[in-house]
């Protein structure tokens, strides 16, 4: 009988946001390498079906799997090391393995944290755990299995990192049947996808380029058409999220994409990510045209000095000029920012705060805190100039901070943030352009406004 495989994705902690959607693309991808090479695989995603700890437990019990495999973000990092114990717990042969960007940079510490965790995955994982099951299924050793940092007696090894995958047209379709879509689409009717992976920016606060690589490696364009249209025919999707780090940083390709997809007439919407610096008006032209309905964008600060302390490589005029496209061609924007990145002030945070809503998105993405991950620049500056002050990574999850500067206290940094999120929604601006837009636009405004005002009088209350 062929090994079989059981991949979690952890829960998140509880009261914060888990990005489940990206994982089932993680693990699908590794799912999907697995079913090709004929072993037996199964999924079980606490996130997507809000599963319990005891329930993983059970169902381990139950399943009886020859090797764990978990993804895990930073965020996720304690309730994955919880069941990979639980895992040896009920069924002791299992081997023990965990991937993902944290641990990638936390490898060592994983396997001195939990004597139950076997092997460490770093980077892309699809052919590492291949090679690792093959050689499980063998009989054979890990020891120069690429890519992978283990426990030998009272050693930790660590392997040399395995070159990065250069044709991902190979991989094939992450394996969604897996997953219960049938119950996940109830919540959320969009399928993800990822056209591309690495990077070629170098951002302070992302370890994206670090964990892929500072090079663009693309799919085809008829690798990835073929999969729209696979899920379209196979599943009548509609509605896709390209989760693309920057999904036009090849342009002429961005434009073949869209060309594709009309060639083949699918009627369907999508949304995508990218770089300010990376959308000229013509590109967006075309992609309004093949279905684009969605642009989210780092927009990071309304302040330059902030924006080049980031490494971020964009202007706030280029920012202004962008966002004037998008609301002239109806595309609608969701800007996410970084409040607190080490310099920030509360004059350069307020100054964000405004150049958003000068911006005027439709939706405010995120305000998010700048949260030191492991494996990024900014977490080494953090670490060595003595400011972090929290390191349960249960607690790092962009709303919460976890350091502070001369500049900005993490108390003040908190009553930033909830301000922020007040200012934009509470703006009548905002609600009459939303009304304009007619149809539900503006009673939905009207009750976000009406949630914001109910806790900016309890946030002024508190401080009397």
């Amino acid at each position: 009988m062929p090994l079989h495989v059981t991949l979690v994705n952890p829960p998140s902690p509880s009261g914060s946001t888990g990005h489940w959607s990206i994982a089932l693309l993680g693990l699908g991808y590794l799912a999907a390498v697995l079913e090709k090479n004929r072993y037996e695989v199964d999924v079980i995603d606490c996130q997507a079906l809000n599963i319990s700890f005891e329930e993983v437990k059970n169902e381990l019990h139950k399943r009886q799997p020859d090797v764990v495999g978990l993804t895990s973000t930073t965020l996720t990092y304690k309730s994955a090391l919880r069941i990979i114990r639980t895992a040896k717990e009920v069924c002791s042969h299992c081997l023990t393995v965990i991937g993902g960007s944290h641990v990638t940079f936390w490898d060592d510490k994983a396997l001195q944290e939990c004597p139950q965790l076997d092997i460490v995955v770093r980077k892309e994982g699809e052919i590492t755990l291949l090679e690792l099951v093959q050689r499980l299924e063998a009989g054979e050793s890990f020891s120069d299995v690429l890519g992978i940092t283990y426990r030998k007696g009272e050693e930790i090894m660590r392997t040399p990192d395995r070159p990065y995958i250069e044709d991902l047209d190979s991989l094939p379709f992450p394996a969604r049947h897996l997953w219960p879509l049938d119950q996940i689409r109830k919540i959320e009717d969009i399928f993800y996808l990822t056209t591309s992976r690495g990077c070629i920016f170098w951002c302070e606060f992302c370890a994206a380029v670090r964990m892929f690589g500072r090079r663009f490696r693309m799919r085809s364009t008829k690798n990835v058409v073929d999969e729209l249209e696979y899920l379209h025919n196979t599943y009548g999707a509609t509605n896709f999220t390209f989760c693309d780090d920057a999904f036009t940083v090849d342009q002429a390709r961005t434009e073949e994409l869209c060309e594709e997809i009309k060639r083949r007439k699918l009627k369907i919407k999508w949304n995508c990510g990218t770089r300010i610096d990376m959308l000229t008006k013509e590109l967006l032209i075309k992609m309004k045209d093949a279905g684009c309905i969605s642009v989210w964008s780092g927009v990071e600060s309304g302040a330059q000095q902030i924006l080049d302390a980031m490494k971020k490589g964009i202007h706030v005029e280029q920012t202004i000029r962008v966002f004037g496209w998008l609301r002239e061609l109806g595309l609608k924007t969701a800007p996410n920012v970084i409040l607190g990145f080490p310099g920030e002030t509360k004059k350069t945070a307020w100054k964000t705060i405004k150049f958003v809503e000068k911006i005027s998105p439709e939706y405010m993405g995120f305000y998010n805190i700048a949260t030191p991950f492991p494996g990024t620049p900014m977490y080494d500056e953090v670490k060595e100039k003595g400011w972090l002050r929290v390191t349960d990574f249960d607690k790092y999850d962009t709303a919460t901070p976890v350091f502070e500067t001369p500049m900005l206290s993490m108390k003040e940094l908190k009553e930033i943030r909830e301000q922020a999120f007040h200012h934009f929604y509470l703006r009548p601006t905002y609600i009459l352009r939303m009304f304009a837009k007619g149809g539900m636009h503006g009673l939905s405004a009207t009750q976000t406004a009406l949630e914001h005002l109910l806790k900016s009088i309890k946030l002024k209350l508190h401080r009397l």
